[in-house]
């Protein structure tokens, strides 16, 4: 079982220098070219995002109220848990019209790999597995994940990687549920 833990993710300036990102995981791992990658932005002030030709991005607001994305123009009211896709190509800056936000972006290289989020409310009763192309991160609650007879709990933004047999996660709250196709070539 492999669980990524918010608190062993550490800051990192945006490319732009705009505001700070964990990388939560990507593929190549670290690389600035990368085929994936899925990461948690803290913004605090208005302004550009960074430019990332190639790439397709959803963006979800994880924490705080509203943030207004204005992609080649046109703005768009981004309220918390509901996923935004865009392309990394366009002139892309945001408002916080209402103070600081969290947010989730996955981004994937077009061409090469399709990337989906989905938000799930947990269950005590009915577990979710978490399959080998997919990362599933606790947005709020208390989770416990179990595979090949482990057990360990989740924190807030603390993140479970698929595998094969799947893990399963119970709980209460609100699971981010990040899936990863390749593209066939």
């Amino acid at each position: 079982m492999h669980i990524i833990r918010l608190d062993s993710l550490r800051p990192a300036p945006w490319r732009n220098g705009g505001g700070t990102t964990r990388e939560v995981a990507s593929f190549p791992a670290g690389a600035v070219d990368f085929d994936w990658r899925i990461s948690i932005a803290d913004v605090t002030a208005a302004g550009d995002f960074s430019s990332f030709p190639g790439v397709d991005r959803i963006l979800t607001v994880i924490e705080g109220e509203l943030m207004v994305v204005i992609v080649d123009g046109e703005e768009h009211a981004m309220e918390q848990y509901r996923p935004f896709r865009f392309s990394g190509d366009s002139a892309t800056s945001c408002a916080l019209p209402v103070g600081d936000t969290r947010d989730l972006n996955v981004m994937t290289r077009r061409g090469a790999f399709k990337g989906f989020l989905s938000i799930v409310e947990l269950s005590k009763k009915r577990a979710h597995p978490v399959f080998d192309d997919q990362f599933a991160l606790l947005l709020k609650g208390y989770a416990v994940v179990t595979a090949g007879g482990e057990e360990a709990k989740l924190g807030a933004l603390d993140t479970v990687r698929g595998d094969d047999p799947a893990p399963e996660v119970l709980g209460r709250g609100f699971l981010a549920v990040i899936t990863l196709e390749a593209v066939p070539t």
